[in-house]
């Protein structure tokens, strides 16, 4: 007969054999949209910086280019850079007759459940064509939540729409558009007294214009609903289901608050530097420490990663070219020689000689003081055969090549492109290069499984610092964008854009370890797909890697730096692009032409 220390042994044994592992942890993955790495302070938000400082520093940290939020909530969302996710950009081209819900448009803005809802029918069911972590988790038991940001929130769990699933909350939701949640969570939501569809963004929500300055108020009457049903509702119903969780929670601030600030207008100074921006900073840090109390205060704290990551950096809006001839007319809405909304579209339609149209096939009367206002731009003879379809993205343009001799028109746009002085860096597709002056989009992860159509040319414009001691913080671009300039903005390939703010806190992460290795937004779900046991099963092969440097135990990876340069164009233009690697995993720096790109090493 065997005894009890025996028979405890073979248990033993036999666990260790059969690869038996403790319970698994929770997960909380907090997006701060638009936060730059190095405007986070004990001052500027506390709670930001006490993750950083109290867990894993991720300053070497980057967003994925381009930097803009549906591309890198694709990221995050699944691991994947965007060769394979194919969420190019926050507006694009999806191919095909014009989706239902971009109302005849021949692009689609992606930051609109209803878009993102067309774009899974016409892409099997799942545009990305990724596994995200959420549904890999749940369909693993976990518990899971999404709460925050229209368009983003949905990426993150993009295929759960029926609400018989996960959890989706964001600005849609109460309204006739929201998707449903169970009834259990409408009582809970009840019973806190707050109203069962999210606020709007109230005074947070317009820009202005040139004449009239934006907001100078935070978002957070909105942000405060959504961090409460996170913190009072969604974290007290997990744990009362006895089940490990992953939630998401995207706050919209800094971003949207950056975006529209009224603090500094028509002006780069102080640009997203003045106190309306602060308050945002601020807004987003407290609804972390709303999240990081109510994890405490019901005893999840122990078994509990919080991992904090944004998608992407931040600039000031510029709005001036000497180059530039839509600079140079005469628009209503706009300053004598800035430039306007669609000033891309304007010049590619003069160096090229091509009619202009808005996406939705509207003529654009330029001699009658009309610029494009659509999200995208039609170049050709017909709007309904485009030779180039052109998606603004802020900080770059994204351009699609459906007409004839796609390799001719590329030369000939690169050309007219290396001519401007608002170009920064130039990629083209592969398969319509080389040409002199621009890198292929390979060089920057854009090759790979992708369901959606590839842009043929992307172009970042210009960034530069306006003068601070630290010119990160005040790092400005070039944008196309209906904001004014001094208004916040983002999209190009400078340092201040790729430098987003990472950081990591919990049982499974090292404590005041601050990691030099370059880390990414493609790296989060792979490493806490390795934490939580979950198979994210990839298609594609455009993935981020483990961060195992920051977990328990860990040792920093070899890495280094490396650079990639242009053939020159005719006259002499050059993209160089500024790159860190871990093994075969490649982080982005920054990219352009010498003196044209904040924080560029030629």
């Amino acid at each position: 007969m065997i005894g009890l220390m025996g028979l405890a042994l073979i248990l033993l044994v036999a666990s260790v054999g059969l690869g038996l592992r403790r319970p698994p942890h929770n997960v909380i993955i907090f997006v701060a949209d638009g936060l730059r790495s190095e405007v986070v302070t004990a001052d500027t938000a506390p709670a930001l910086a006490a993750v950083r400082d109290e867990g894993v520093d991720l300053r070497n940290s980057h967003s994925l280019y381009p930097t803009i939020t549906t591309p890198n909530a694709s990221a995050i969302a699944t691991g994947h850079r965007l060769g394979d996710t194919g969420d190019f950009a926050n507006v694009v081209y999806a191919g095909g007759p014009p989706l239902a819900a971009a109302y005849g448009g021949q692009v689609a803005a992606l930051e609109d459940d209803a878009v993102l809802g067309d774009m899974n029918q016409r892409f099997g069911g799942n545009y990305l064509n990724e596994t995200s972590l959420l549904a890999a988790a749940r369909a693993q038991g976990y518990s899971t939540a999404v709460v925050g940001k229209l368009g983003p929130a949905a990426v993150q769990d993009v295929t759960a729409r029926e609400g018989k699933g996960g959890i989706v909350i964001d600005d849609n939701t109460g309204g006739p558009d929201g998707f449903p949640l169970p009834p259990e969570i409408v009582r809970a939501i009840k019973a806190l007294g707050l109203p069962t569809a999210t606020p709007d963004r109230g005074l947070n929500t317009s820009p202005g214009d040139f004449r009239g300055s934006g907001v100078r108020v935070a978002n957070v009457e909105q942000q405060d609903w959504l961090s409460r049903v996170a913190a009072e509702v969604l974290l007290p119903r997990f744990k009362a289901a006895h089940r490990p969780f992953v939630m998401v929670f995207w706050s919209r601030d800094p971003d949207g608050t950056q975006h529209n600030q009224g603090d500094s207008l028509n002006t780069l100074t102080p640009g997203i530097n003045g106190p309306t921006s602060m308050a945002a900073i601020r807004n987003a840090s407290n609804d972390l420490q709303r999240l990081r109390d109510a994890l405490k205060r019901l005893g999840l704290d122990k078994t509990t990663d919080v991992v904090v990551t944004a998608d992407h950096g931040f600039s000031v809006a510029s709005k001036q070219s000497a180059s530039s001839v839509a600079a140079k007319m005469t628009f209503g809405d706009t300053p004598a020689g800035f430039l306007p909304r669609g000033f891309l579209a304007i010049d590619l339609s003069t160096a090229l000689g091509l009619p202009l149209f808005d996406a939705n096939g509207l003529t654009v009367e330029l001699r009658d003081g009309f610029h494009p206002r659509h999200a995208g731009q039609i170049l050709g003879a017909d709007a309904a055969r485009p030779q180039v379809i052109i998606a603004p993205n802020g900080g770059s343009d994204h351009i699609w090549l459906t007409g004839p001799a796609p390799k001719t028109m590329a030369a000939r746009i690169v050309a007219a492109l290396t001519a401007e002085d608002y170009t920064g860096a130039i990629f083209v597709r592969d398969d319509l290069g080389p040409v002199p002056g621009a890198l292929p989009t390979s060089a920057v992860g854009m090759r790979g499984s992708a369901l959606t159509p590839p842009p043929a040319i992307i172009v970042s414009f210009r960034s530069f610092s306006t003068g601070c001691a630290r010119p990160e913080v005040c790092g400005a671009e070039v944008a196309d964008t209906e904001l004014q300039q001094g208004q916040g903005i983002h999209g190009s390939f400078g340092r201040a854009d790729t430098h987003n703010f990472m950081a990591a806190i919990g049982p499974d992460f090292r404590a005041h370890f601050r990691d030099p290795a370059p880390v990414g937004n493609a790296d989060i779900a792979i490493t806490l797909a390795q934490i939580l046991h979950i198979d994210l099963k990839p298609k594609g092969r455009e993935t981020g890697r483990v961060l195992k440097e920051t977990l328990r135990g860990g040792i920093v990876p070899a890495y280094g730096a490396k650079s990639r340069r242009s053939a020159p164009a005719a006259n002499g233009f050059v993209t160089i692009l500024n790159a860190q690697a871990v093994g075969d995993t490649p982080y982005f720096d920054a990219a352009g032409a010498p003196g044209r790109t904040l924080g560029l090493t030629p």
